[in-house]
């Protein structure tokens, strides 16, 4: 008895050759679908198209062509069990072996501009994942491929029927991910489009949340070294690696906060992190100049830190950086005297942001028990124009330029985060620490290691004070401005020390926790 194939692709990458093996190595008869069918035919393949196998033609612009119980009968008869292979006989049903389909470019189609809603609903493919699915539930007598980068193992397994079984249940998990993920963005696009839409869906957070990603590649360890990690998703398709070691888990990290950062800023800046939080940022005139009074924050925590910037990195800033160990450089471009100074550190990562610095990532995902935690991106400063002075104090031009630049950075250190800067460099970061006043100690202690002087700096606070001792002690540092949200119980209290110490301090009236 002929072995069958049903071959209906519309990714027909390297189709004919696989084809060609299966007819004349291995003995396979072809069914086929139109285009498939016909490109088969035309390099001289002997195939047989499905309407003439099932005895009922491809009818209503080929919207049904496989669903006959010739196909799925073929697809679903166990071979184990006499009454299905008799009734399989009775209705002659001839038995398939091997199926070949990938879907129709739904995915593709409704990421292109101006996609019209007839477009999308015609690429919904129903008879492939019909086809897929079948094929997998009986996948221990069925060979099922919906990706081409999977016709060379199957060739090479069907001379081995040991390895074959082996590689099915391999390929039916591959199927199953792939209907999934199919059908996850058909919902998607028909939430996106409804005539009524429904309220949480607009939002961006829909009644049913459905993830699913591709595995980009799996790490050495997690987060440390008895930790199992991989990557899923698109990463890639945003960064390359010029050189340097595999990326770790917290280099992806560190990339992503490094990237969401530097995106705040268009002058020419400089930014060094540390276990996703800065310890050095600065703007100036040239990235050089950036880099030294980055650097000049704090040059013990940037060994073995990631650094990004927001321009080309040339040659004399790559002779600055590699006087120190670093794990990440990330850059919009690299000139070819940096690719040479970097070259000489050949575990240096460096990364190629793609699509320019300031990836714009709409919402983060965090897992917690039992689920995950969905949020809109925190990519707002603020309403600057209702931002309000409240002392009696106003600020100077330079300290409201400075508060600025603070608050641009605060807002990218873990919580309780302060932050001392003067015009467009940080001074000293504080971060994560339990109680806020903590917070401002370890920034004074960081900027005095530095050898940097806090007077006539200003400070930025991610959150309000709640307690007059945090602005107290930056006033007593130096700090002559402070912004912060505001909305403290005690406010009044605490901008009647910033007026007793005639400091200036703005309420933004917005809050930027960072758990």
């Amino acid at each position: 008895m002929a072995k069958l194939a049903l071959l209906s692709v519309s990714d027909k990458r390297g189709l004919v050759e696989f084809a060609t093996a299966l007819v004349r190595q291995h003995g396979f008869t072809l069914l086929s679908t139109g285009g498939t069918a016909k490109l088969l035919a035309e390099k001289g393949l002997p195939v047989t198209e499905v309407g003439q196998h099932t005895g009922f033609p491809e009818i209503m612009e080929g919207r049904v062509k496989t669903l006959h119980p010739k196909i799925h009968g073929g697809l679903l008869c166990r071979r184990d069990k006499a009454d299905h292979l008799a009734q399989a006989e009775k209705n002659g049903i001839k038995l398939i072996e091997l199926v070949v389909v990938n879907l129709y470019p739904f995915e593709q189609t409704v990421a292109k501009p101006g996609v019209h809603f007839e477009e999308a609903i015609e690429n919904i493919d129903i008879g492939g994942p019909s086809m897929l699915r079948s094929a997998a539930k009986n996948h221990e007598s069925v060979t099922v491929v919906c990706d081409p980068d999977d016709y060379s193992p199957v060739l090479a397994a069907l001379v081995d029927s040991a390895k074959i079984a082996d590689l099915r249940r391999k390929l039916a998990l591959k199927v199953f991910q792939r209907t999934a993920t199919y059908d996850a963005a058909i919902a998607r696009y028909l939430e996106s489009q409804a005539a009524e839409p429904d309220l949480e869906a607009m939002s961006g957070f829909p009644a049913t949340l459905t993830l699913s990603w591709k595995k980009a590649q799996s790490l050495r360890y997690g987060e440390n070294p008895h930790q199992k990690a991989a990557l899923y998703g698109t990463f890639h398709d945003h960064f390359s690696q010029l050189q340097g070691k595999e990326l770790s888990y917290n280099n992806l990290l560190d990339i992503t906060a490094a990237t969401y950062l530097i995106g705040e800023f268009e002058r020419p800046t400089v930014a060094i992190l540390k276990h996703t939080n800065p310890c050095g940022v600065a703007s100036a005139d040239t990235l050089i100049e950036a880099w030294d009074k980055a650097y000049a924050t704090d040059r013990q925590a940037p060994f073995g830190g990631i650094i990004v910037v927001n321009q080309t990195l040339g040659g004399d800033l790559a002779k600055a950086i590699a006087e120190i160990f670093t794990e990440v450089i990330i850059a919009p471009r690299f000139s070819d005297e940096a690719m040479a100074i970097f070259a000489k550190k050949k575990n240096l990562r460096l990364m190629i942001a793609k699509g320019g610095i300031g990836a714009d990532a709409l919402q983060e995902i965090r897992s917690v028990v039992g689920g995950v935690l969905v949020q809109d991106r925190d990519r707002t400063l603020g309403n600057v124009g209702e931002f309000k002075v409240v002392t009696k104090r106003q600020p100077t031009a330079d300290e409201w330029a400075a508060m600025m630049f603070g608050w641009k950075v605060g807002k990218h250190v873990k919580s309780n985060s302060i932050v001392y800067c003067r015009g467009e460099q940080t001074l000293g970061v504080g971060a994560g620490q339990m109680a806020r006043v903590d917070s401002s100690r370890i920034a004074v202690w960081k900027a005095g290691e530095a050898g940097l002087d806090l007077r006539s700096s200003v400070v930025a606070s991610e959150a309000l004070f709640p307690f007059a001792d945090g602005l107290i002690a930056a006033a007593n540092a130096g700090a002559t401005a402070a912004i912060q949200p505001g909305g403290s119980l005690r406010d009044a209290e605490v901008i009647a020390a910033a007026d007793e110490r005639g400091m200036a301090m703005v309420f933004t009236g917005c809050r930027h926790f960072k758990h």
